[in-house]
């Protein structure tokens, strides 16, 4: 790919909601990230139920019953939901195993309480990725690098999203990521084209471009980073089998681990031969390589 300058790949290990509410099963899941499969960063998201749902929303019980951790969607969303001092607690706890911290915000409150702990980068979520109002506050108060993810958007909505970045000044802090909204998502909706078709449109406008996936397997992502996505997330559980709707979309820490060996090794063989040998083919050239005598 010509226009694509590589830069070494960055794992986000999407722990998101998969802690189940359990703060020592949250801990657990940044430590198995950091050390068992090094990925750099952990990312959790934050949610205020009360001012994200309408009323009807927030009383209406779960879609998925087997996977409510309450009566009411509303109760399901507060059980799973930490504190800003428990987001505190795990930005700590990545920082002493070595990873970096970071979470998705779904509403106003989350965003001031996400940013007041100053974390290197927050995550918009697809749903949330056209509320302006929160776009404008994280450009004006938070000064962290923006991820945003575009499913469920057009291109217009998406232009006038980076227009609204570039007006702002923080079009360089923005990272979008190719993503399509399911969970999980067949292999024919996951559109990886998307991501040179993104960079085509708005590189050089943005600071970086990045895939969420939400697949099976970690085939996908490996195809993601050498279109050019150099920030790649994925769901991370302990277990697929517990109950959330996420679990079943996510990767396991062997699978999470086996992600990032397998982009770092993908990194390492992004280069060109340029015409001439390599070193490596320089003996077997002389033992192997047939010529007329």
């Amino acid at each position: 790919m010509e226009n694509i300058q590589y830069s070494p790949p960055t794992v986000i290990a999407e722990i998101g909601c998969n802690h189940k509410g359990d703060m020592e099963i949250a801990k657990e899941l940044i430590k198995m990230a950091a050390i068992f499969c090094k990925a750099p960063v952990a990312k959790f998201q934050k949610r205020t139920p009360k001012e994200l749902l309408s009323e009807e929303q927030y009383n209406a019980p779960h879609p998925n019953p087997m996977h409510a951790y309450g009566e009411t969607y509303g109760a399901h969303r507060e059980y799973l939901e930490l504190t800003v001092d428990q987001h505190r607690e795990l930005m700590d706890c990545c920082n002493e195993f070595g990873v970096v911290y970071s979470s998705s915000v779904w509403d106003m409150t989350s965003a001031r309480e996400i940013a007041s702990l100053d974390p290197k980068l927050i995550k918009v979520p697809s749903a949330m990725n056209n509320y302006t109002a929160m776009l404008e506050y994280l450009c004006d108060d938070y000064g962290g690098q923006i991820h945003i993810s575009t499913g469920m958007s057009t291109t217009e909505e998406i232009d006038d999203m980076v227009a609204l970045f570039e007006k702002k000044g923080r079009a360089k802090d923005l990272v979008l990521y190719a993503c399509t909204s399911g969970y999980p998502v067949p292999f024919e909706d996951v559109k990886l084209l998307d991501i040179p078709d993104l960079i085509q449109r708005y590189g050089g406008r943005v600071g970086d471009f990045g895939f969420s996936g939400h697949h099976l397997g970690i085939a996908i992502d490996v195809a993601a980073y050498a279109l050019g996505a150099t920030w790649i997330e994925r769901h991370f559980t302990l277990d697929r089998t517990w109950k959330g709707t996420d679990h079943a979309a996510s990767l396991e820490p062997d699978g999470l681990r086996r992600l990032v060996r397998d982009l770092n090794a993908t990194y390492k063989s992004m280069g060109r031969k340029g015409g001439g040998l390599l070193d490596i083919e320089v003996e077997q050239r002389e033992k192997l390589k047939w010529r007329a005598r």
